[in-house]
């Protein structure tokens, strides 16, 4: 039989200090501002794996 490893638990984390709320806005605002941009590039993305696709099936 195959050996069962333990991993070690990560050590309890205090109550994050305020200026970790400050942190949390900024990644929350930045990541709104990115959110068109990723939305077209999933889109293109999207759209090339769908001709890929249909390419595929036209051509085998």
């Amino acid at each position: 039989m195959g050996q069962v490893l333990q991993f070690r638990l990560p050590p309890a984390r205090e109550q994050a200090p305020a200026g970790h709320a400050l942190d949390l806005m900024s990644a929350v605002d930045f990541a709104l501002r990115d959110l068109e941009a990723v939305r077209e590039q999933a889109a293109a993305c999207h759209q090339m794996l769908e001709a890929a696709y249909e390419a595929e099936l036209e051509h085998g």
